[in-house]
């Protein structure tokens, strides 16, 4: 199984791409030079980790994702419950609930996606 996991700084370096794309990768260095202070040399070595993780691609010097921003950080928290909880999503919720109370709202919306995924 794949891991899907960034140092804090290759996340901020994937915001900007999933800001931007499809982003040349001119473009890019100007960005990281602006928000994250980066030189030329930072960005094109961070740029290469990634696209050797199977997050980013960098073809004929545009930049895009492979995983978008929603599929990266889904693939995140299922590993982490795996890893965590043995991949029991009612553990994971006792331990993120803790000792509050879910609103109505949020106990209907809840049983509406429990619903939606449902085996039949």
């Amino acid at each position: 199984m794949r891991e899907y996991k960034m140092a804090q700084s290759e996340e901020k370096f994937a915001e900007l791409v999933w800001e931007n794309e499809p982003v040349g990768s001119g473009e890019l260095v100007r960005l990281c030079e602006k928000q994250l202070g980066w030189k030329k040399s930072t960005t094109y070595t961070v740029l290469k980790k990634l696209c050797e993780k199977g997050i980013l691609q960098n073809q004929n010097a545009i930049v895009t994702s492979v995983l978008k921003k929603k599929e990266f950080y889904g693939k995140q928290s299922r590993q982490f419950v795996e890893s965590v909880f043995g991949g029991s999503l009612p553990h994971f919720l006792t331990a993120f609930i803790g000792n509050r109370k879910l609103s109505d709202e949020q106990a209907d919306e809840l049983k509406r996606l429990i619903d939606q995924h449902k085996e039949e």
